[in-house]
């Protein structure tokens, strides 16, 4: 990895990049309403879960080919990356986490515009996805920078890692040091996550998680809550 590629995915990767992450929680305050986290063991358990049941099955691998759509983008690989971009909004398991994608996804779509990153034929693609969700948006921005793929998808697990983090922090409430705990315990649960991602054919993504979107639509209607999902 050269420096250009690692600073773009440090970038990409920080929590102030100006997209909203700070404000989801994806089910995690949820999870403590109801009392399936109550201490930091908990919170390690439930991040651990979603990183390997949800991310490395599904938004992983997802980003790893829209990425390589992205490079490619011929007549076939565009309308890939539309029809992939459609059907991952569509499997979002509740309102919420729809929103939150769509969102996510608008926001780094225009800082992808504003900066004029990439060329202007696959920022008209990029433009053409509405709504557009993040990961797809991610993998635009990645490619922009020429990074590759096992950095991306390393880059984007930590990102959420570290967020899921930050919102157990507030959230449970948890000291700085349990959550530095959290975030070394899982650094090789990433590159587990990232191997399993590169070896999932885009037929084979899996994003089954019936706890958690029984959990994000509950949070929909949750009485106190400091998280948007």
């Amino acid at each position: 990895m050269n420096i250009a590629e690692l600073t773009a995915l440090l970038h990409l990767a920080s929590p102030a990049l100006p997209i909203g992450a700070f404000s989801y929680s994806q089910g995690l305050e949820a999870a403590i309403d109801v009392g399936l986290i109550a201490g930091a063991d908990d919170a390690a358990h439930w991040i651990a879960n979603g990183l390997a049941n949800v991310l490395a099955p599904g938004e992983l691998p997802f980003i790893a080919h829209q990425l390589e759509r992205w490079r490619a983008h011929d007549t076939q690989s565009t309308q890939a990356l539309l029809d992939a971009n459609a059907e991952f909004i569509a499997s979002r398991e509740s309102a919420e986490l729809r929103r939150e994608t769509a969102q996510m996804g608008w926001s780094l779509r225009q800082l992808c515009a504003q900066l004029e990153w990439g060329d202007a034929e696959r920022r008209t693609t990029l433009e053409r996805m509405t709504p557009i969700a993040q990961p797809t948006a991610f993998a635009f921005a990645a490619w922009a920078h020429d990074a590759s793929t096992q950095a991306t998808l390393a880059a984007y697990a930590f990102s959420w890692v570290e967020n899921q983090t930050a919102a157990a922090l507030k959230a449970v409430p948890l000291g700085q040091l349990a959550g530095q705990r959290i975030v070394v315990a899982l650094r090789p649960r990433i590159e587990d996550a990232v191997a399993r991602a590169l070896a999932t054919p885009p037929d084979a993504l899996n994003t089954f998680a019936p706890q958690l979107g029984i959990l994000s639509a509950r949070h929909e209607s949750q009485y106190s809550r400091l998280f948007r999902s």
